[in-house]
């Protein structure tokens, strides 16, 4: 199996989404169910999930009298996807200052004055705990 660190793909992304939100272990058709129109293959889901599989984002197991059903389960939880991806943003994009990252969405985003307020409301939150 391969290390977890590998970026999703808009593809992988999405399904991970479908199996983030999923609270027990399912099967490829149990995803597909899941999937907008106009719905992939099934040949086409199991091919990903072999694929998140190998990036150790999932792992499978065939259970008793399932026949060659295969159940997986999430490896890495949507937090800490989220948390990996946004420190690697911060990264490669901002040379690690979370200063720089913050500043260059308020510019950016063109936050109004009350989204800033509500921005330092949270921050200040924080720090009361």
């Amino acid at each position: 199996m391969k290390r977890n660190d590998q970026t999703l793909t808009r593809v992988e992304f999405q399904l991970m989404n479908i199996i983030w939100d999923m609270k027990d272990a399912f099967c490829a058709w149990d995803v597909l169910e899941k999937c907008g129109e106009p719905k992939p293959a099934y040949t086409t889901v199991a091919t990903y999930l072999k694929i998140l599989r190998e990036k150790g984002y999932v792992d499978c197991r065939k259970e008793s009298g399932q026949g060659k059903t295969l159940r997986y389960r999430a490896l890495v939880s949507r937090e800490e996807y989220t948390r990996r991806t946004m420190d690697g943003v911060k990264k490669d994009f901002f040379g690690g200052s979370l200063k720089s990252m913050l500043s260059y969405f308020v510019q950016e985003e063109n936050l109004s004055g009350e989204q800033i307020m509500e921005m330092l409301d949270m921050i200040r939150e924080e720090e009361e705990k």
